[in-house]
Parts: structure tokens; C-alpha cells; sequence
């Protein structure tokens, strides 16, 4: 079983910047794809980005390319999220996922339903 632990949200400024930490426990995520999913309130939960085990292959959504990155360190068992040049839209609990190990270092999910382990989310809130 993993265990996800997410870090890093906080309250900031419009065009401000944070930096989001997910931890992974309990085994290893090293040939996991890795995802930050986002829920702002009364809203779905969204896919923001997501990148392959062999961090070849990343994947953002329109809202967030140019703005976001996402990284990850195998060695580390941990997952970033870079983000820059924040607007009040981007608030919302984030939450960083993981699907099971797969073979193509290339694969990306896209779809919540492919992650199977789930932290408990952090706030970001971004102030006009």
C-alpha cells in the first residue's frame, strides 16, 4: 500500500509563486505515473498534471501550461508541482495521485479513475 502526503500549499499573493511536495510511503512509486489533481469548491476534481515514471513524458491542463511543472524524484519517492504566476482561479485543495506500477516508461494518465492512491490534499489559496 502507499501512503501519499502532500506539503507545500499555503496562502499567496496573485502572480505569486509555491512549490507543492508529495511524499510518497510504504513502497516504492518509481514505476508509478504521478499526477496533481486540484477540487476548487463546488467544482469536479481536475487532472493539472501528470508525468510518466521516467519523467520523459509530462502532461498539463490548458489552464495551467506555462505556468506549472511538475517533477519528480525517483530516488526520493517524491513528486513536485511548480507553480508560478498564480491567479485567484488556481485556488483549490490540491491532491497528488498515483497509479499502479506500469511497464511504458512514456505513459501518462489522464483519467482520475487510472490513479489508485490519493494524499489527503493541500490548500492554495491565491489573494486578488
Amino acid at each position: 500500500q502507499v501512503q501519499l502526503v502532500e506539503s507545500g500549499g499555503g496562502l499567496v499573493q496573485a502572480g505569486g509563486s509555491l512549490r507543492l511536495s508529495c511524499a510518497a510511503s510504504g513502497r516504492t512509486v518509481s514505476r508509478a505515473v504521478m499526477g496533481w489533481f486540484r477540487q476548487a469548491p463546488g467544482k469536479e476534481r481536475e487532472l493539472v498534471g501528470a508525468i510518466s515514471w521516467s519523467a520523459s513524458i509530462t502532461y498539463y491542463a490548458d489552464s495551467v501550461k506555462g505556468r506549472f511543472t511538475i517533477s519528480r524524484d525517483n530516488a526520493e519517492n517524491t513528486v513536485f508541482l511548480q507553480m508560478n504566476s498564480l491567479k485567484p482561479e488556481d485556488t483549490a485543495v490540491y491532491f497528488c495521485a498515483g497509479t499502479g506500477s506500469v511497464p511504458n516508461r512514456w505513459y501518462v494518465a489522464t483519467r482520475r479513475d487510472d490513479y489508485n492512491y490519493w494524499g489527503q490534499g493541500t490548500q492554495v489559496t491565491v489573494s486578488s
